[in-house]
């Protein structure tokens, strides 16, 4: 499909405005470039990791009440964004693209009849959305968060923390440790020859310019 997935993050809910100002730039987008949305989990799936802690609940409960959390994000940002239709069935994306809308895609209903991922917290949305990416013969994920890309380390925790504009998924997996993004993520993007840029979303004319083709702050993983 020639489409770009693009799952936004639930940590930028964190920041209302910026969000809103987001979708709406991502609605304005679609227009000219067809995309799909992927949710987060965001604030909803940080309540499943306290439940988790709290109950010390099995790795099937707690990635299926993860993965029913993105679905909830999903319902928030297609409220947020102008003609887009949530949907959750792999084979209405592409009505809804034919229409002329932006397509929110909610996972749930594939994911929990299917279980094809490891289920366990080094797998979030991150993964899934290349997930999704792959079942649809997509090539292109952008992963937009609330920091600038993969650091060599947290840089929300270590202030010498340094931005990696490029990496390939083999540089990434030998790193074995969370990043901006999951630690699955890098065994999935080799499996499926899937690219991914993890941007910004803080600032949405980053979002636009790595769709566009346009150099950007960013980290591209090959």
């Amino acid at each position: 499909m020639d489409a770009t997935i693009v799952k936004v993050g639930g940590s930028l809910a964190l920041y209302p405005e910026k969000l809103r100002a987001l979708c709406a730039k991502l609605s304005e987008i679609s227009t000219k470039h067809k995309l799909i949305v992927v949710p987060g989990g965001g604030e909803f799936a940080d309540l499943v990791r306290d439940l988790d802690k709290r109950f010390n609940l099995s790795n099937k409960a707690s990635h299926r009440m993860a993965i029913l959390g993105m679905d909830q994000y999903g319902f928030l940002l297609s409220d947020l964004m102008p003609c887009s239709c949530a949907v959750n069935q792999l084979e209405n994306v592409q009505k809804v693209l034919d229409l002329g809308k932006l397509p929110v895609f909610l996972s749930s209903n594939l994911l929990l009849s299917e279980d094809p991922l490891q289920n366990s917290w080094d797998v979030t949305s991150d993964s899934i959305a290349v997930y999704i990416a792959g079942q649809l013969n997509i090539t292109k994920v952008l992963l937009v968060t609330d920091v600038d890309g993969v650091y060599t380390c947290d840089p929300k925790k270590h202030s010498d923390a340094k931005l990696i504009k490029r990496l390939s998924a083999k540089e990434l997996l030998m790193m074995n440790k969370r990043t901006s993004v999951d630690k699955f993520l890098p065994k999935l993007l080799l499996q499926l020859q899937i690219e991914c840029f993890v941007v910004n979303g803080l600032y949405p004319e980053r979002v636009e310019a790595v769709l566009v083709g346009r150099d950007a702050v960013c980290t591209l993983i090959k």
